[in-house]
């Protein structure tokens, strides 16, 4: 049994469904999940597919779909195998928060995928990457060595194959290098209380200012800073009651439970971008 993943969009037209349903049975396809969207602002559908097929090869499959459909819609389309584990890439500094949250549900099964190393610009959570049993590359970044250490990190990348890559709070800026061979690939945790509190302390300057929600946004990585597609959030309410410590303790609580719920998304092939937006399917 062969499970696929189909995701398509392209401009909303009469007949699409119809069809793509008509193909996956003449196929001998059994479809377990379909779910679709119109922006009626872009005037764009988007549908994302589930089948089991008894018999499957990928390579007729893909012929067959481009000469039957793609062409009559100009659609954008992918596919995936369900089945196959995507390969993850953990990059990090010395917040360990996330880090050890992502590695407690990968170990626990909770995560479908390979984590084939963490790459840090410190050795400060070499311990934890160690007690897991997961290789730990320390690559130092400065201003002057940041394309440097940018290609090896590439070339890491490269040879074990990777899918997509996570900053579970890696406290540096990726550059167009790293960000053009994984467009939309690149997932970035971080509080949300930006644009209005900056720098080193916005919990302090959030607390200083009375807010009564803390915020949590994992979005993809883009050249344009903390501005890319935003794939999942969350909040909780606080009081004049909950000192600095309560603030940071439940920004980082909420920090993990986003950036693991973003990651899911990502494995299952339920988020799709356009226009710097994002359909999540449920």
């Amino acid at each position: 049994m062969t499970k696929i993943t189909l995701l398509i969009h392209c401009k909303d037209q009469s007949g699409i469904i119809a069809d793509v349903t008509n193909f996956i049975a003449k196929n001998k396809g059994n479809i377990v999940y379909i779910d679709q969207h119109v922006d009626r602002e872009q005037d764009i559908f988007f549908m994302r597919l589930e089948s089991e097929f008894t018999s499957f090869s990928m390579e007729d499959f893909t012929t067959n779909f481009k000469n039957d459909l793609v062409a009559k819609f100009a659609m954008k389309w992918r596919i995936y195998n369900t089945e196959a584990k995507p390969k993850m890439a953990l990059f990090v500094s010395k917040y360990d928060h996330c880090l050890y949250d992502l590695l407690g549900r990968y170990n626990s099964g909770e995560l479908f995928v390979e984590i084939p190393f963490i790459i840090s610009n410190h050795n400060t959570l070499k311990p934890i990457a160690d007690s897991f049993n997961i290789p730990f590359y320390h690559i130092p970044v400065t201003k002057e060595t940041k394309a440097e250490a940018e290609a090896q990190q590439l070339k890491l990348c490269k040879e074990f194959d990777i899918h997509f890559i996570v900053l579970a709070r890696y406290m540096q800026i990726v550059s167009s290098k790293i960000i053009n061979q994984y467009p939309n690939k690149v997932i970035n945790i971080h509080h949300s209380f930006l644009p209005a509190f900056v720098g080193a302390k916005p919990y302090h300057s959030a607390y200083k200012r009375g807010v009564k929600i803390i915020g949590a946004t994992s979005h993809y990585v883009t050249e344009e800073l903390d501005a890319g597609p935003i794939i999942e959030q969350d909040v909780t309410r606080v009081s004049h009651t909950h000192a600095i410590d309560d603030l940071i303790a439940k920004g980082r609580d909420l920090e993990k439970i986003v950036l693991a719920n973003a990651i899911k998304l990502h494995i299952k092939r339920k988020v799709m971008v356009y226009n710097n937006k994002t359909v999540i399917f449920s």
